[in-house]
């Protein structure tokens, strides 16, 4: 049998440069492995971390008040927290908050009814955690403004003169509460719940101290963090009108109901609803790669989400593979050459 020339210089280069490409386009294929099957997954990254719901509430309560929303949230599978709201002092109030979420892993939606209001829009200022704010028949003041301030905007409310004023004593010196007077505490604050149930409120209502009023807002989250915001059209705690001068002015996503001051309580499906859908929101915002906005907008088309960036990656490793087994194919042959005109 006649022997084949055997290989030249030039010729024994192309077989190390095709074996070479082979290995380094194998080798590419197989690192990208371990990028696909963590782009697949198991689902759970594609639509980001679902976020914990905290939950802070207002004067004259406890953190109670939200039972029916909880258990709402969490019939939904959410991680709900309502912190005792200390009401000794805007500043001091919200210090104490921000404290609290700082102790939360992960995204945070933040609520706030009536006073927690204010209490939250200092509290979340500058935590890239809080996702979203929410406020249920709440004050929403501007930075340096106070509750005191922001209600002389406005006619006065029940509240005014259904104050009762008792001078206390602490640790720290002396100070004034503010509670509501038992025979008006339902007509002002809860005239949408049976009259059993708020005579027991009343009972307990936990009491605000007067400097609450007037401490200068330390911040207002609400200026860069999306909001929502719920006005109760039947309030006399806090002005309607007062909500919805607010609301516009956050440019929060807005629902009205025909509510007393404690919506949570009396409409607790609404509010619910209301929270879900900003943790929706701030969920699939996530998931596309976005900033959450106050405007409601969605990401565009062009924009590519979990899921482009996997058929990419597919796409990607399949063309790889080819490329890597035909240089491979190539090279074994000319190897095969090679070793017979050795022999």
């Amino acid at each position: 049998m006649a022997e084949a020339s055997s290989p030249g210089p030039q010729n024994r280069r192309r077989i190390v440069s095709a074996g070479a490409l082979a290995a380094a386009l194998a080798a590419t294929g197989f690192a990208a492995g371990p990028a696909l099957a963590s782009a697949v997954g198991d689902g759970s990254a594609a639509g980001g971390a679902r976020p914990t719901v905290v939950l802070v509430h207002g004067a004259f309560a406890d953190a109670s008040s939200w039972s029916p929303v909880i258990e709402r949230l969490e019939g939904a599978g959410y991680k709900v927290v309502a912190p005792a709201n200390p009401l000794r002092g805007l500043v001091s109030d919200s210090l104490y908050t921000a404290s609290v979420l700082k102790s939360i892993d992960g995204p945070v939606v933040l609520a706030g009814h009536s006073y927690g209001g204010a209490v939250i829009s200092a509290a979340a200022a500058g935590n890239p955690n809080v996702r979203a704010l929410v406020y249920v028949s709440a004050f929403m003041p501007e930075a340096g403004e106070t509750l005191q301030g922001l209600q002389a905007r406005f006619a006065p409310s029940d509240l005014g003169s259904a104050q009762r004023l008792v001078p206390y004593q602490d640790g720290s010196g002396s100070g004034t509460d503010v509670y509501i007077r038992d025979s008006v505490f339902r007509k002002v604050f809860a005239a949408d719940l049976p009259a059993a149930r708020t005579r027991l409120m009343a009972a307990e209502q936990r009491p605000i101290a007067l400097r609450a009023f007037t401490d200068k807002a330390p911040g207002a989250a609400w200026r860069t963090i999306p909001s929502w915001a719920l006005v109760a059209a039947d309030d006399h705690a806090i002005n309607p009108a007062l909500e919805r001068f607010q609301a516009k002015r956050a440019g929060s996503h807005t629902t009205e109901v025909a509510s007393s001051h404690v919506a949570m309580l009396s409409h607790p499906d609404t509010v619910a609803r209301m929270i879900r859908e900003a943790a929706d929101s701030t969920a699939s915002d996530a998931a596309s790669g976005g900033t959450a906005s106050g405007t409601g907008e969605r990401p565009s088309l062009a924009d590519t989400g979990p899921r482009d960036k996997l058929l990419t990656s597919v796409g990607g490793v399949a063309s790889l593979a080819l490329v890597a087994g035909a240089a491979l194919v190539a090279a074994m042959r000319q190897y095969r050459q090679y070793r017979r005109c050795r022999r």
